[in-house]
């Protein structure tokens, strides 16, 4: 009798173990998915430090927005990412009106200004676009868009894609605020027809120029020119006189995420002080205010308010873009 009550017991212990075992497997295999716009460091960053932190993987996929936003839609009929982090604001607008984003606010956002967040997204950081030049060129340092439109400049500019980066969507969307759409699109067309080059997402429109084979860059992201300058580069970035446009980096969950505790973790966790910093090394804005920033802020900047009537134009702008430069 006294073995037979052992042996059941021992059944029992090895199906309990069995089953903790397994359990702790599954936590362990748990891995979020997070599609991010660039900086590439700056997202494998974050994915390092919030496995450390909590143990959860994370899988990154790392483009530019256009590149991103085209995998979540070639992937509409069986999403497989959790989190999703785009360098356009819009971006998320959008998939906030498409019915697709996960209702979360983040108590770590409290410090978060209210207009660079909602009830389904939230921003990570904050860029603002500029004019690069190269310092070693021959040409003028400019002080403002329109400067470029001058026969100093011929043959010398290079403008990021807006169709593969969102910063520079915004810009667009920002000038037409400012100016009108006759003014804005004339502008475009006097630079193309100055010898302006489109050849891609940023970093192709900053290389020509950091290689000096241009001199300058109309309308590139900053914080990428703000590291290269860092290290060493030749360059000045210089927001132009009459207004720039920020461009907000929306962080949002997917609704058909099936890890939604660990997807608002990774939220709570850029949003920290240790994530906001690994932002802020970066050379973006941290969206918190009480986190310091190794670049000129918002406050110091001349901020265009962009019309969000313009913001849902995005596919006629993009039209209207191609025909300018060419």
């Amino acid at each position: 009798m006294s073995s037979s009550v052992s042996t059941a017991s021992i059944a029992r212990a090895v199906i309990a173990s069995l089953a903790l075992a397994g359990a702790s497997l599954a936590a362990h295999a748990e891995t979020l998915t997070v599609y991010s716009a660039g900086p590439g460091a700056l997202i494998n960053s974050l994915a390092a430090d919030f496995k450390a932190e909590t143990g959860i993987e994370v899988n990154v996929f790392q483009s530019t927005t256009g590149q991103v936003m085209a995998r979540l839609e070639a992937e509409s009929a069986n999403p497989l990412a959790d989190v999703v982090i785009s360098a356009s604001w819009d971006s998320a607008v959008d998939l906030d009106a498409e019915g697709l984003l996960l209702n979360y606010q983040s108590a770590n956002a409290a410090l978060v200004p209210d207009f660079l967040k909602a009830d389904t997204y939230v921003a990570q950081g904050v860029s603002a676009l500029a004019l690069i030049w190269n310092r070693n060129s021959s040409t003028p340092a400019p002080t403002d868009w329109h400067d470029l439109t001058n026969p100093a400049y011929a043959d010398q500019i290079t403008m990021p894609d807006p169709a593969q980066s969102g910063a520079a969507f915004q810009l667009l969307t920002g000038l037409i605020s400012a100016e009108g759409e006759d003014a804005t699109w004339e502008l475009i067309s006097d630079l193309s027809a100055n010898g302006m080059i489109v050849p891609g997402p940023n970093a192709r429109a900053l290389n020509p120029v950091l290689q000096g084979a241009k001199s300058v860059v109309f309308g590139a992201v900053d914080y990428i020119s703000l590291g290269q300058q860092a290290n060493g580069e030749a360059i000045d970035i210089i927001f132009p006189t009459s207004g720039t446009v920020i461009a907000p980096r929306p962080m949002m969950i997917l609704k058909s995420t099936q890890q939604p505790a660990a997807a608002k973790q990774f939220i709570d966790f850029v949003l920290s002080e240790q994530g906001q910093a690994r932002v802020a090394e970066s050379y973006l804005m941290p969206a918190r205010t009480d986190i310091p920033a190794l670049r000129p802020t918002i406050n110091e900047l001349n901020i265009i308010t962009v019309d969000e009537a313009v913001n849902g134009q995005r596919e006629a702008i993009l039209q209207r873009f191609a025909e300018a430069v060419n």
